[in-house]
C-alpha cells in the first residue's frame, strides 16, 4: 500500500522534478514570515537564522514596508527608464545624502550591482585615468563571492562557482584577502582600474580581516590612482553592527554597491554610488535595465533605508553580535565540535569539526528539528545572522538551541 506524502514532500518532489538542481535547500518548506520567525507548511515555527543571506535584515514582512509596497503597487509599478517616474527622483536624492554620494545608479540584484561596478570602474580608467582601451585590470581577493554571473565566476577562486563555464572574462587579478604587501604589488601594474573587496568575506565564512586592513586598502587606492570598490552587498545596511562595514575604519569606498536589505526582502533592489567623476563617464545608452529604478523598488527602498536608522538596528546587532559570539565560545568551551568562532555584529560563523561521518550539514538538519534554520558553507562552516530585529531575550532562546544540537552531536 502506497504512503501517502506529506504536503512538504508533494512541494520538495514539484521542485526536484520540474525546477533546476542548482541548489540543495535544507528539507523544510516555509510558506510564511514575520519578524524573525518563519513557518513550515504543516505550521511548525522556526527562528530564521540565515535572513535570506542577510536580505531580511529588517525583519521577515516588516508592517512598514508590506504598507508602501501595496499602496506604491496600486498606482504604478513600472514604466522602464524610457519615460522618467514619480518616484525616481526622490528615492535617487534620498540614498546620495544618506550615504553620501553625488550620484546612484539603481539596479536590481546585488551581481547586477558587481557588474555596473566593474563597467564603471572599467569606463573611469580610460576616460579619467587615460589607461589604453581594453587593457583595464581590476584586482579581486581570493575567496570572494558577488554572484554567479560569468563575469562574476572569472572573479572567483572557487572551483564549485567557476570549473566547466569558462573561457572566464579578462582583466583580472585576484590577491590573498587581507594581504596589504600582495594587494600593493598588484597595484604597481599601472593598468589596474580598481581593488573590489567584501569588507567581510561572507560566503567564504564570514572571514574578518585584520584591524586597519579596509583604511590601509584606501591609503593604497589613493596612492595608486586606483578605485575602491566596497561590495557591501552582505555586509552593509547595519548587519555588522554599523550602516555598512566599512564605517568600523571610517572608510568611504569610491564605489559602494548595495542590495539585499535594501529592499528588506520584499523584491530585488541593488544601487551603486559613485560621485560625480566615476558615475558621469557612463552616458545614455550604454548601461541599464528594465526594471532598474522602477517605482515599486523606489518607495520600498526608501522606507528599508528609514526603518534601520528609526528603529536602531546598526546598534542592535553590534550589541547583540557580542552576546552571540561570547555565548558561542562557552559552548566552543564545552566541547570539541566547534574549533572556530568569528564575526563583527550580527554575521557570525561557527566552523565544525566532522564526528563519525557528521559534518555542519547534519547540525543545521539537527537545528531545524529544533526549531532554527540556518545553512552551511563550504561544507563545515555555518553563519548564523538572524534579522536584525531580533531581541536579547529570543537570542538566548536560538543560544539554548545551538548549545543542545552541539553537545548532543
Amino acid at each position: 500500500m502506497m504512503e501517502t506524502m506529506t504536503r512538504s514532500e508533494t512541494l520538495i518532489q514539484l521542485e526536484e522534478q520540474f525546477g533546476a538542481h542548482n541548489y540543495h535547500p535544507i528539507p523544510v518548506v516555509l510558506e510564511k514570515g514575520e519578524g524573525v520567525f518563519v513557518w513550515d507548511v504543516d505550521g511548525k515555527k522556526y527562528f530564521d537564522f540565515l535572513s535570506a543571506y542577510s536580505a531580511v535584515n529588517q525583519g521577515h514582512c516588516h508592517p512598514r514596508l508590506i504598507k508602501v509596497l501595496t499602496e506604491q503597487a496600486k498606482k504604478i509599478t513600472l514604466t522602464s527608464r524610457a519615460f522618467y517616474n514619480s518616484t525616481l527622483g526622490e528615492y535617487e536624492k534620498f540614498i546620495t545624502q544618506y550615504f553620501g554620494y553625488d550620484k546612484v545608479l539603481p539596479m536590481n540584484t546585488g551581481v547586477e550591482g558587481g557588474e555596473t561596478a566593474i563597467k564603471l570602474a572599467r569606463r573611469w580608467a580610460y576616460d579619467v585615468k587615460g589607461i589604453k582601451e581594453n587593457e583595464a585590470k581590476i584586482i579581486f581577493a581570493e575567496g570572494n563571492f558577488w554572484g554567479r554571473t560569468l563575469a562574476a565566476i572569472s572573479a572567483s577562486t572557487d572551483p564549485s562557482s567557476f570549473k566547466g563555464f569558462g573561457p572566464y572574462m579578462p582583466g583580472y587579478i585576484t590577491v590573498p584577502y587581507n594581504n596589504l604587501v600582495e594587494l600593493e604589488k598588484a597595484m604597481q601594474d599601472k593598468n589596474v582600474a580598481a581593488f573590489m573587496v567584501e569588507p567581510i568575506q561572507g560566503e567564504a565564512g564570514v572571514l574578518v580581516p585584520d584591524d586597519g586592513y579596509l583604511k590601509n586598502v584606501r591609503v593604497l587606492c589613493d596612492k595608486y590612482n586606483v578605485l575602491f570598490i566596497a561590495d557591501e552587498v552582505q555586509t552593509g545596511l547595519c548587519r555588522t553592527g554599523k550602516m555598512l562595514a566599512c564605517d568600523h575604519e571610517n572608510v568611504k569606498p569610491d564605489i559602494l554597491i548595495l542590495a539585499k536589505a535594501l529592499s528588506g526582502g520584499i523584491l530585488p533592489v541593488s544601487a551603486v554610488l559613485a560621485n560625480n567623476e566615476i558615475m558621469l563617464t557612463i552616458k545614455p545608452g550604454e548601461h541599464g535595465s528594465t526594471y532598474g529604478g522602477n517605482p515599486l523598488a523606489c518607495v520600498v527602498a526608501m522606507e528599508a533605508l528609514k526603518i534601520l536608522k528609526e528603529e536602531k538596528l546598526a546598534e542592535n546587532a553590534e550589541e547583540l553580535g557580542k552576546v552571540l559570539r561570547d555565548e558561542l565560545n562557552k559552548i566552543k568551551a564545552e566541547c570539541d565540535v566547534i574549533t572556530a568562532v568569528r564575526g563583527k555584529g550580527l554575521l557570525n560563523a561557527i566552523v565544525i569539526k566532522e564526528k563519525n561521518g557528521k559534518t555542519a550539514w547534519d547540525v543545521c538538519l539537527q537545528l531545524a528539528e529544533n526549531g532554527l534554520l540556518a545553512k552551511p558553507t563550504h561544507g563545515d562552516i555555518i553563519r548564523f545572522a538572524p534579522p536584525l530585529v531580533i531581541n536579547k531575550e529570543q537570542l538566548m532562546e536560538c543560544v539554548a538551541i545551538i548549545r543542545k544540537v552541539i553537545l548532543n552531536f
